[in-house]
């Protein structure tokens, strides 16, 4: 499977995310799903936790956790069931984000 991310259009990212949060849905299947997120400068959003794992990399910008700022370039990983967040972001930023 190929997929040219910058051919696609930027989609709401839709139910539980904050209004301006934008998403390039890259692959969605039975076992996980993959996408680039695009959370607007002034981004907020309460913790949570998922039923998969889930992996961010910090394309552009970056986004904090507490006192932690995950910048361009960062990878992390969260096991499932296990709350993460609240989120922030005083940049905005864009995060290829992989849920399996």
């Amino acid at each position: 499977m190929i997929v040219n991310s910058n051919a696609m259009e930027w989609q709401e990212a839709g139910e539980g995310y904050p209004a301006g949060t934008k998403m390039k849905l890259l692959h969605d299947s039975d076992n996980g799903r993959t996408a680039i997120l695009q959370i607007p400068k002034g981004f907020k959003m309460e913790g949570h936790s998922h039923i998969k794992d889930e992996q961010h990399f910090v394309l552009k910008g970056q986004y904090e956790i507490g006192e932690i700022a995950y910048k361009q370039g960062t990878y992390h990983y969260i096991h499932h069931k296990v709350t993460h967040g609240p989120f922030t972001s005083k940049t905005g930023a864009e995060i290829l984000v992989v849920w399996y």
